[in-house]
């Protein structure tokens, strides 16, 4: 069932937006060389939790942590654990919550220092497919302008999206329907109407789309071993322009 939500639940889904927002701005300059991840992990959950919510991701389906923190050909899902973040590596970061029954979902991918040009270029695209999908989600459009938006900018550019993971519709759950994949036809899938919220998630990778699941029952990899960034609004659609509610509490 695809959902489409009062104004009040929308701003109750903005809230708890804002709190993930807020915890990947907090979370940013402790990004560095030497960081270890669990510790970062133990940092996000302390900060949500002071903010009255809960991490939306730990227990989910039994996933362990409040992030997920995916380097370099971790894609997504990465469990955050003992390792130290290297200078030149990337970092994908996802982070969910919930705040009175209602829940937010945002993700950025942040360098380790300074990175090659080609990861730098990744990240870029990414981001900008992003922005692109989101131009997309107004009245009258439907689902796959969403995905063609971001397969054509990101294939353009020589990078690839990968298929098997897709945004999703959220509100009082983490994930509704409709499913929002990264590619796609124009004019095709699931009608766009107002009310309606969803995450859209670009998970585009540098070479080949083809991935695989870890040991670990959870990261994603890349199956060439090539770097794959990820970025994430959630956004709901209105009459006018699609307004994004996984911004931070300062705007």
């Amino acid at each position: 069932m695809v959902h489409t939500r009062t104004q009040r639940e929308i701003e109750k889904i903005a809230k708890s937006c804002q709190i993930v927002a807020d915890t990947l701005i907090m979370l940013e300059k402790h990004i560095v060389s030497g960081a270890k991840v669990s510790e970062l992990d133990r940092m996000a959950e302390e900060f949500i939790r002071s903010r009255g919510a809960r991490p939306a991701f730990k227990g989910y389906m039994g996933y362990p942590a409040t992030l997920c923190v995916s380097i370099d050909d971790a894609v997504v899902h990465g469990i955050p654990g003992e390792n130290i973040l290297q200078g030149g590596q990337i970092v994908g970061i996802d982070c969910g919550a919930e705040l009175n029954g209602y829940y937010g979902d945002h993700a950025r991918t942040f360098a380790v220092g300074k990175v090659d040009a080609e990861k730098e270029k990744l990240m870029a695209v990414t981001r900008e497919s992003l922005n692109r999908a989101i131009e997309q989600a107004v009245p009258g459009n439907y689902v796959g302008d969403i995905g063609y938006a971001v397969q054509s900018y990101v294939e353009s550019n020589g990078f690839s999206v990968v298929r098997e993971l897709v945004g999703h519709g959220i509100g009082t759950e983490l994930h509704e329907e409709p499913q929002i994949p990264n590619y796609g036809q124009e004019k095709q899938g699931h009608p766009l109407c107002p009310g309606m919220c969803i995450a859209i998630e670009p998970m585009i990778n540098a070479g080949a789309k083809e991935v695989f699941t870890a040991q670990d029952g959870w990261t994603i990899m890349t199956r060439d071993g090539k770097a794959s960034a990820h970025y994430e609004h959630t956004i709901a659609i209105t009459k006018d322009a699609p307004q994004i509610l996984s911004v931070g509490s300062d705007g």
